[in-house]
């Protein structure tokens, strides 16, 4: 792939210089700019139109999610990955609720940061199915939906297959599991999983499967 151009986000200057090395070692990602704060992360992605923002979560004068809400309402294209302390921070959620692709823990190893920038880049999602379930169990039940937020789609704009399949990638399944469940071909249901993002106008898996819970397709167990 061409290079992948990161704007790197987090208050604490070390944490940036470690994240700068890990990612310069690799030939394709280049590091266009630091910032310390949301409100810095806001201009310079505009500024710098990086392809993705590794963004921490709690951080002075703006903070993450506020930013990354900002980001993506104006640079639909340039894509978010939320850094976390804890797996299960509802800050997390609310950073996917925004318009983040995914999110990691801070202290994962360098080479799952490079390859989250890698998938995020290819306009993928890069948190684990069974994880994103979890934020959603913990947290659906208790953060109001946002009328802004509130999806422009409905479930009745999906197929009865697309439904079935959305249901599926809710519970966590990956595409094989759940072409194995439905008695279909891994190739199809990637295309009904592509038709489920382009009918409902989402990023990714990651903003269908909190579709699913918003819209009550799928239950918090």
């Amino acid at each position: 792939m061409s290079d992948v151009r990161v704007l790197l986000v987090d208050d604490q200057p070390l944490l940036r210089m470690g994240f700068r090395l890990a990612l310069e070692s690799q030939a394709e990602l280049v590091v266009v700019g630091e910032a310390g704060n949301g409100r810095e992360a806001v201009a310079l992605s505009g500024e710098l139109r990086p392809d993705v923002v590794v963004m921490d979560v709690r951080m002075p004068v703006l903070d993450g999610i506020a930013a990354t809400g900002e980001i993506v309402n104006a640079h639909p294209d340039v894509r978010i990955l939320i850094l976390t302390t804890f797996d299960l921070d509802e800050y997390a959620f609310a950073g996917l609720r925004a318009g983040a692709s995914g999110f990691l823990l801070k202290d994962v190893p360098p080479e799952d940061l490079v390859s989250a920038i890698r998938t995020i880049a290819r306009g993928d999602a890069v948190v684990a199915p069974r994880v994103t379930r979890r934020l959603l169990e913990e947290f659906s039940g208790r953060l109001p939906v946002d009328g802004d937020l509130a999806p422009a789609h409905t479930v009745d704009d999906l197929t009865e297959r697309e439904t079935e399949v959305l249901r599926e990638l809710a519970t966590g399944a990956t595409n094989a599991e759940i072409a194995a469940h439905l008695f279909l071909a891994e190739a199809t249901v990637k295309t009904h999983v592509s038709r489920i993002l382009m009918k409902l106008g989402l990023r990714d898996r990651v903003q269908a499967v909190i579709f699913a819970y918003e819209s009550r397709l799928v239950e918090p167990s």
